[in-house]
């Protein structure tokens, strides 16, 4: 998410298959989760920011997809359920079991969810054309939370099995919800569309994707890919890099056109702001995370950020709103960037 809302507008506060079982998918800290029936069961976990092959790469053996693992929202969540709604759609459609795939069955699964089954129209790459996939959520960050509406950011990793062949890819959905009488729907999908890959990279980003403290995202490696991510996120992104092992969540794609619950154009579709989820393995939104929060942020207004929002509020800024906290933020550390 970019920068809060106006004062106007202020916050308030399918999972895994495997060759014979399914796995309930529903992601990491600070994700969503849900067993759908029909297409779910045991799940071992898979360890975190990890990746069997590059995203969108084949492999012609073995033909087995990866097992998956349940994604809880955590007891320092704000609005769980509104997360675990989002997830919950993004898992019905995005996983199944052979012989169970395509916009048919799809529907079906959200239609058990009580949810409007043209959302599937929406799915875009969360629904390829495939025998069999899995889909592992890694995160769920908020990219706005308002009293009667939100959009959730939905990050995950999919592998889809095409005969003897397994790929591995994955995408970032903005979900968007609004609160009814009998509690929280889905309004729309808004899958991340990165672009094609860059003919002839910058060396930042050649860098950035060399560079195995930065944990990327399938959709957001796409996007430091296409080359639309601004020379100024690049170099923030690095020189952090060299303190911490950083485990970005959203980049440019995926991410609302405005700031959420305003008309002001967001910095992340320009390609002038990221997100980051987790900071040595601790992910921001467990209060417990170490002091090494605060000293992150601090370096990434050194780095050059104007606009640095997270779970604590900070002082001592070049400018007097150079930090913030609200409720949007307190899932993510956001890192925006004029030039």
């Amino acid at each position: 998410m970019t920068r809060r809302p106006d004062a106007g507008a202020r916050p308030v506060e399918r999972r895994a298959v495997l060759p014979a079982t399914a796995g309930a998918l529903l992601g990491v800290a600070g994700c969503t989760g849900r067993t759908t029936a029909g297409r779910a069961g045991t799940a071992t976990p898979a360890p975190t920011g990890s990746i069997p092959s590059p995203a969108g790469s084949s492999s012609s053996v073995p033909a087995a997809l990866p097992r998956t693992t349940p994604w809880r929202p955590g007891p320092t969540e704000i609005h769980p359920e509104v997360k675990r709604r989002a997830v919950e759609l993004v898992e019905a459609i995005g996983a199944w079991h052979t012989g169970k795939g395509g916009p048919a069955a799809a529907r079906a699964e959200v239609a058990a969810l009580h949810l409007p089954t043209a959302l599937v129209a929406q799915a875009g790459p969360l629904l390829p054309s495939a025998d069999e996939a899995v889909l592992q959520v890694i995160d769920a960050q908020y990219g706005g939370i308002l009293a009667d509406s939100a959009s959730v950011l939905v990050v995950c990793r999919q592998w889809t099995r095409h005969g003897a062949t397994v790929r591995a890819g994955g995408t970032t959905v903005d979900v968007r919800l609004a609160r009814t009488v009998s509690g929280w729907t889905v309004t729309a999908l808004h899958p991340a569309r990165p672009g094609a890959p860059s003919a002839a990279p910058r060396a930042g980003v050649r860098e950035v994707l060399a560079d195995s403290r930065i944990v990327l995202p399938p959709a957001a490696q796409a996007d430091v890919r296409s080359g639309q991510v601004h020379d100024s996120v690049l170099t923030a992104m690095r020189r952090p890099a060299g303190t911490y092992r950083m485990y970005v969540s959203v980049v440019r794609s995926g991410h609302p056109l405005d700031v959420f619950g305003t008309s002001r154009p967001s910095d992340h579709p320009r390609g002038r702001a990221f997100d980051v989820r987790q900071i040595d393995g601790h992910a921001v939104v467990d209060p417990r995370t170490p002091r090494s929060l605060e000293r992150f942020m601090h370096g990434a207004a050194a780095a050059g950020s104007y606009d640095v929002g997270g779970l604590v509020q900070l002082s001592g800024g070049t400018t007097p709103d150079q930090f913030f906290s609200d409720a949007t933020h307190h899932d993510h550390v956001h890192i925006g960037f004029r030039d």
